[in-house]
Formats: C-alpha cells, structure tokens, sequence
C-alpha cells in the first residue's frame, strides 16, 4: 500500500495564510502605499474597508471555532484494518456565528469529515467510519478541527479533546492466505450423523465455562480435584481446539508475532463461520464459543494478547491446531 501524502491544509499551528489570504494581504498593502503617496480618500476608505474583512476573517473563524462542541458515540465492532463505525455529534453553542466548511481529521478517522453548514445552536450527527491499523486497546483522544470560513483569507485549526477507548480486533488475513489451514477443520464430518462410534469417549479435556455438567466425567475429575470434561467421537468431528502460545523468541520481529495472531484470529473466525465449536487455549485462560457472538471475548482476549519471553508450559490435547512464532533458523 503505497504511502498517502499529507494533505496541505492539515499543519500543526492555530493559523495558516491561504493563497488567496495571501494575494489578499498584498493588495491591501499596496493599497495602503498608494493610500499614503495620493492621500486620496476613496484609497483610504477602500484600504479600511479591506482592513475590515480581515479583521472579520479572524474573529468570525476562531469565534466559530470556539464554541463548536464534539461527542462520539461508542465504535462498534473494530477490526483492525477493517472500517469500524461511529457516530460523531457536533453542536455549535454560538448564539451569533453560523460556520460553513468544517473539516474534522484524526489520525484514525477513514477519512476527513466535511460539515457544509452549522447553524448556531443546532447539532449535526455525522456517521463517522475509524480504522485502526493494529489490535489492541485503542484510546480516541483528540479531533482536529479545521475552516476557511468566512473569507478563505485564513485556514483556522481548533484541537477538541475527546474521551473513548476501543478494544479492535485482530486483523484478518486474506482468504487465500489461509485457505490450507481450514483443510483439517472442513474435512469430511460425514460420519457425524452415523450411530455407533460417534458416541466413543473421544478424549478428554479441562472444564470451559458454558460446558454442560452432563459431560462431565466424574472418575477422572475427582482423582485430579478438578471439573474434566470427556469428548466423543461426535462431538470431535464438529469442534477444534486451537492453541495460541505468546513465547516470542529473540530475533523474532512484532510483524512476525501480528502475523501469527492474525492466522489464529482468522482460523477461528472462518472456524466459526462454518458451524464449529472452538475452544481457545492460551496460557492461564480457555475460551469456548459455539457461534460468532459467542466468541466476542475470545477475539477481545486475542486483541490484548501481549508477548512473554519465556516459554510456559500449556497442555495441548490431540488433535489440537497449535499457532506460535518461532525463529526462522531455529531448529
């Protein structure tokens, strides 16, 4: 993806001269010149005149600024990568000033926004789309304002603080890119629906909240002091386990870590799509989810995961889809 340029309007001060302001500027200094060389009054009412608007440039535009107030709704679901959707609502408070032409930026809007009109007083609701470019717990904190109202002489810029953190997901890899890895997930179930050996205790497993107590198999979960759950042959054809292992190794970049939480994000999401159960495995936590709501909080867990840098011992079961970095020339 190639690389946007800045636009030229977006500045880190309060005021920019625009070109026109710029032209504008000139002319009324020469006017003031020939003004003073001819002491002819039309040059003096017309330099006082252009005075003026300049002067009403500026207290027009930072008055209007000024009283502009901003809130944003709560971001729905955030993808990283992916447009999520908001709701911006600006209210001018000014009892005297109308401002045209406003543009709000943020470095994680889709976007800019352009308001044609505020009249005073009113409130404007703007469906606001973010995209955030990497997972994790995003804080929203400011909006940059910008107008050339009323004139176009200035280019004004208002920074409003703004309250609001979102929890955005993992990015999801293309299709293609993952397609070999559903291959063991969406191989043939048709045994499935078949009597006899799909009701074979399968294999064993820790107890995951939602699990039914009728799975439980009692001899084993009072030997080890804990809840174990048994899995049948049935049941195993419709569900994966996937194991998520945080041990970054030196040499390993924060690319290579994304990438792999990406491809276990992704495996669950089209894992989910295609009817199965998923158990999420990661060190000190286990997640089942049986739908796509049910599995908010595994992609919320997946979007706060951070490296560790030492290797912790998770017990994986058969069958169960491992995702870890490793470093390349590891053996």
């Amino acid at each position: 993806m190639s690389a946007i340029a800045p636009r030229p309007w977006i500045f880190d001060g309060v005021v920019r001269l625009t070109r026109i302001g710029t032209t504008y500027i000139l002319f009324t200094i020469v006017i003031g010149f020939a003004a003073l060389n001819t002491g002819n009054n039309a040059l003096y009412i017309g330099l006082t005149f252009m005075l003026g608007c300049l002067l009403l440039s500026g207290i027009a535009s930072k008055g209007g600024l000024k009283h502009l107030e901003v809130a944003m709704s709560d971001v729905g679901e955030a993808w990283a990568g992916r447009p999520a959707d908001a709701t911006l609502r600006v209210r001018n408070r000014s009892r005297i000033w109308n401002i045209r032409d406003v543009v709000i930026t943020a470095p994680d809007l889709a976007e800019p926004l352009l308001i044609p009109l505020l009249v005073r007083g009113a409130t404007v609701e703007i469906p606001t789309p973010f995209v955030f470019r990497r997972r994790g717990r995003v804080e929203l904190k400011t909006l940059d304002l910008y107008t050339r109202y009323p004139f176009g002489f200035f280019l004004k810029k208002r920074r409003v603080r703004i309250g609001g953190e979102v929890i955005v997901f993992p990015r999801l890899l293309a299709e293609d890119a993952t397609r070999e890895r559903f291959r063991p997930v969406t191989g043939d179930t048709s045994n499935a629906n078949r009597p006899g050996p799909g009701t074979e205790i399968h294999s064993f497993r820790e107890y995951v909240r939602g699990d039914s107590m009728r799975q439980v198999y009692w001899k084993k979960s009072a030997s080890l002091g804990r809840w174990i759950m048994k899995q049948t042959d049935l049941d195993a054809t419709r569900s994966v386990h996937v194991v998520v292992d945080p041990y970054r190794p030196r040499g390993v970049s924060d690319d290579q870590f994304e990438e792999m939480i990406s491809a276990a994000t992704t495996f669950i999401y089209h894992a989910l799509q295609r009817g199965l159960d998923v158990t999420l495995t990661m060190p000190r936590l286990t997640v089942r989810a049986k739908d796509y709501e049910g599995a908010i909080g595994m992609f919320r867990a997946l979007a706060l995961i951070e490296p560790i840098y030492e290797l912790v011992h998770q017990t994986i079961d058969r069958g169960s889809i491992v995702f870890a970095v490793r470093r390349s020339d590891a053996a």
